[in-house]
């Protein structure tokens, strides 16, 4: 009965991840997406062993390169590999996390897509979950403010603009990864590369002490992805700091 009870259970969600692509085909900029890019993509995606129906990409966001690095996997593997790096086509603001709504800052920490936006002002666009729990303990909790995509165009209050040319792209593999049944597509945000090199320049910069607790916490979730390729659970703690478990 416990077997039946949580198959039943998953029915709904695997029903709507199958739909989801289909759903999405009802808009025109999502079908243009389709038509100019995803032969090419299905190929580059082949040579890594990977089809469209069995997808899982993870995002990463490298504020001082202004870089996306996207990473897949075959729905049944355990490690990553890098797929492309795309770079942000205009930035805003400076090194450190986001903490209040018009501070123009792109958020750094661990977030996922939360929302698929095939009529964006900004062509297409993908939501992430700003402000996540660590926000919510650490932010101004009465200015938090909202609304930070990755999305085309190339203007930008705090959001990742990427061209519209390249958020087809983007945005196609990860319409991919949900209808391959991916629940959430992570979305990691750092202040620069957290290699040594990258440390050693984080702690000659001005901000370095304000955030060294947020930078370390968030070097060691880099390096943990970097040595392994693998994903982990990251938690928040009831101090907003972030903990792999």
């Amino acid at each position: 009965m416990k077997k039946i009870t949580i198959i039943i259970a998953l029915i709904p969600f695997w029903i709507q991840a199958q739909n989801f692509y289909q759903e999405q085909k009802k808009f025109q900029r999502f079908r243009g997406a389709v038509e100019a890019k995803s032969e090419t993509m299905k190929t580059e995606l082949s040579k890594k062993n990977i089809s469209t129906d069995h997808l899982n990409i993870l995002i990463e966001g490298l504020k001082k390169e202004k870089i996306l690095n996207v990473y897949v996997k075959h729905d049944t593997a355990t490690k990553y590999t890098l797929y492309k790096s795309y770079p942000f086509c205009y930035f805003i603001g400076t090194l450190g996390p986001k903490r209040e709504q018009g501070d123009l800052q792109v958020p750094e920490g661990v977030y996922y897509i939360d929302r698929y936006n095939p009529y964006s002002t900004y062509h297409l666009s993908l939501g992430i979950n700003y402000p996540n729990q660590s926000d919510r303990i650490l932010g101004n909790k009465k200015r938090l403010g909202g609304d930070i995509f990755i999305h085309g165009d190339c203007v930008s209050l705090g959001c990742i603009p990427i061209t519209d040319d390249k958020i087809k792209e983007l945005y196609l593999l990860a319409v991919w990864a949900k209808s391959s049944g991916q629940r959430r597509v992570p979305v990691y945000i750092y202040p620069s590369r957290l290699d040594e090199p990258g440390m050693a320049l984080l702690k000659v910069n001005s901000l370095y002490q304000q955030n060294e607790t947020l930078w370390g916490d968030l070097k060691t979730i880099y390096d943990d992805f970097h040595k392994t390729k693998r994903l982990k659970k990251v938690l928040v703690d009831s101090s907003g700091r972030y903990k792999i478990q």
